[in-house]
């Protein structure tokens, strides 16, 4: 059997590009979460993804239960929780870093509804990642700058969300012809309207209207961010590599999306992580790492012996 073929320079540079673009992204977060509320950046990051490109993209050859779904769930499911968390005290970094657990949930969902069965290795990733969130989750605090339980508890509900949309992803692209840009700007006009209503229930027309007005060049540029590169741009670009190459070649690379948002956590916003949340964050760290390559060294254990 021939070996898988390597990245090329190109996908090499694609790959490269979808990390920095989902690194910096919580930054992003962080700063238009200052103008706007989570449920009202919600519905402009939604609208500006979708609403523009309607004309002119193709309806997805998917049945609706897909579309619908997945808009539910990486839309108002995933954004909601996560811009809900960082308004409410998650840092920048350390989201970087638990949203990556939607590996692992999705590895727990996988083996009732797709009947997918997780290998040891990936058992022993997921053990050594659940330690590395309780001990992320004990250096919780309420000064400023801290990491609050009450944010970190709703980014874990957003991590478990963007499993969830992972499966339904999955099930799409088992289901018919997948393209996943012309998938993605469709499901986008699903969470818009949920998303104004209740930006309008929790805050009310009179604040919803202030923000709109009162929207500046920061607001916008979070606003066009979100849409445009970390969702549109950076999602098709990781579909496509996931297409062209073994998922074993392509994920490692989210591996990086924490250290790139850590980095961008300090540099920006002057983030420092507790050092109880550094340990934490390696032990997350670590077992993603097991979990994506300890397939290597189990089919070489199993080789040599």
């Amino acid at each position: 059997m021939s070996a898988p073929a390597a990245l090329s320079r190109g996908d090499l540079l694609r790959a490269l590009a979808v990390v920095v673009i989902w690194g910096l992204n919580f930054v992003v977060m962080k700063l238009g979460l200052q103008g706007l509320s989570p449920m009202l950046l919600g519905a402009l990051r939604f609208t500006a993804a979708s609403l523009p490109f309607l004309l002119f993209v193709p309806r997805p050859a998917l049945p609706w239960r897909f579309v619908v779904g997945y808009g539910l769930a990486q839309g108002l499911g995933q954004f909601g929780f996560l811009f809900l968390g960082l308004q409410l005290g998650m840092t920048a970094g350390m989201a970087s870093v638990v949203m990556q657990t939607q590996a692992f949930f999705t590895l727990l969902l996988a083996a009732p509804l797709l009947g997918e069965r997780a290998k040891p290795w990936q058992w022993g990733g997921l053990l050594l990642a659940f330690g590395g969130l309780m001990t992320i989750g004990l250096a919780h605090g309420e000064g400023p700058g801290q990491m609050t339980l009450a944010g970190f508890v709703l980014t874990l509900g957003a991590a478990f969300m963007w499993a969830v949309s992972n499966l339904v992803a999955r099930r799409a692209a088992q289901a018919g012809a997948y393209a996943p840009f012309p998938f993605i700007v469709w499901s986008s006009v699903v969470p818009i309207g949920p998303f104004f209503a209740l930006a309008l229930w929790s805050d009310g027309s009179a604040v919803v209207w202030g923000q709109l007005q009162s929207l500046n060049g920061t607001g916008l540029l979070a606003v066009a961010y979100l849409a445009f590169l970390a969702t549109l741009l950076a999602y098709t670009l990781w579909t496509q590599l996931l297409q062209r190459h073994a998922a074993g070649r392509v994920t490692p690379f989210s591996l990086l999306v924490p250290v790139v948002g850590l980095w961008a956590a300090y540099a920006f916003l002057g983030e420092t992580p507790a050092p109880l949340q550094w340990v934490g964050a390696v032990a997350v760290l670590c077992g993603l790492v097991v979990n994506q390559v300890g397939g290597l060294w189990w089919a070489r254990r199993a080789a040599a012996s």
